[in-house]
């Protein structure tokens, strides 16, 4: 099991040792960064091993196996959103904040009945085939409505696995045809340990700030991230700071549900100074926020925290980027504007 995160060796061997079971879709759940598109393609390799080991591992030296490593197996398919297309793993939730080309952030009902093809054919090895979709929940409802029509009579031999961050988003009649796998979290001693294997400096302010997904920690040990995070951090942490139109057009061509987490990490701390005295994610900016949360209206700053959990559900498809942003920066500075903060 040297591929498969420490936290989820239990539930590797649960699913390696019952994998002749009669599920024909699996639907691996939890929050991003966790490791479980990983998890997914190591299963996905297990699967079409030639000879996996007593202990539920790949070979690594059979046919499958290389063409799996080398990207090209014919019985494997992988399905994700175009602006995910040239990344791997878990890593790509937020290195597209780096880029400035906005891609589809959709599977598409094209992408979906693309799998006919794959799925209705004989397999190269006469065995089973794989279908891989990441983050499922990312399918718009033609998708999900063309895929529902393959899981309601699946192909024989055919195991479709879904990996999604926010299962809630998919229909019910998908979850119902799924087994759901919920995806373990490590504990905050395992996730540090972890980092620190990795070379990460600082590993408990990066996993605070990564909401303490492991994955994403290491993001924000990447210097250009790290730059990009701290400077949009330092314009919000001031009133005097905070120019909502300029900030819109800088972060624009950001990742959207990027910059509304952090909107939404830096308020929760907001919030949770005010009422207990306790931070969890900024570590480094304790001072800050105290001079915030004194002159913060607390019934305010709760509305505007429920304001942004509609936004985060409208940052994937907005119809403006740029008066997107400006809402949520100009409501962001108006929570600040009544107290004359000088």
């Amino acid at each position: 099991m040297s591929n498969i995160y420490s936290w989820q060796h239990k539930l590797w061997q649960k699913l390696t040792q019952n994998h002749r079971s009669s599920a024909h879709a699996l639907l691996l759940k939890g929050r991003a960064g966790i490791g479980k598109l990983d998890f997914a393609l190591n299963l996905s390799k297990f699967r079409l091993c030639e000879n996996p080991s007593p202990i539920g591992e790949a070979c690594g030296a059979c046919l499958s196996c290389g063409w799996f490593e080398q990207g090209g197996h014919p019985d494997f398919y992988q399905v994700v959103p175009e602006a995910s297309s040239n990344l791997t793993g878990e890593t790509a939730v937020a290195s597209s904040v780096k880029s400035k080309k906005k891609p589809n952030q959709q599977i598409s009902i094209a992408q979906i009945r693309a799998l006919s093809d794959f799925v209705y054919m004989t397999g190269h090895q006469r065995g089973q085939r794989i279908v891989l979709i990441c983050p499922a929940e990312t399918m718009n409802t033609a998708a999900a409505n063309a895929l529902l029509k393959k899981l309601e009579e699946p192909p024989p031999h055919v195991l479709f696995i879904l990996v999604a961050h926010r299962p809630q988003h998919l229909p019910a009649t998908i979850r119902s045809r799924c087994q759901l796998v919920n995806m373990p979290i490590p504990d905050i001693a395992q996730a540090t340990c972890w980092l620190k294997q990795q070379g990460v400096n600082k590993p408990e302010v990066c996993l605070a700030a990564a909401s303490f997904a492991p994955l994403l920690a290491l993001t924000f040990n990447e210097q250009s991230y790290v730059t990009q995070h701290d400077a949009f951090i330092e314009q919000i942490s001031g009133p005097q700071k905070i120019s909502p139109i300029e900030l819109a057009e800088k972060m624009q061509q950001s990742e959207l549900p990027v910059v509304v987490s952090w909107m939404q990490k830096w308020c929760y701390d907001l919030l949770s100074f005010c009422l207990t005295g306790k931070i969890r994610y900024h570590l480094s900016k304790m001072v800050a926020i105290r001079t915030l949360a004194s002159i913060i209206d607390t019934k305010a700053l709760v509305a505007f925290l429920r304001t942004l959990l509609s936004s985060q559900q409208l940052s994937r498809h907005p119809l403006n980027p740029r008066l997107f942003l400006e809402e949520i920066f100009f409501t962001y500075a108006a929570l600040m504007a009544p107290n004359n903060v000088e």
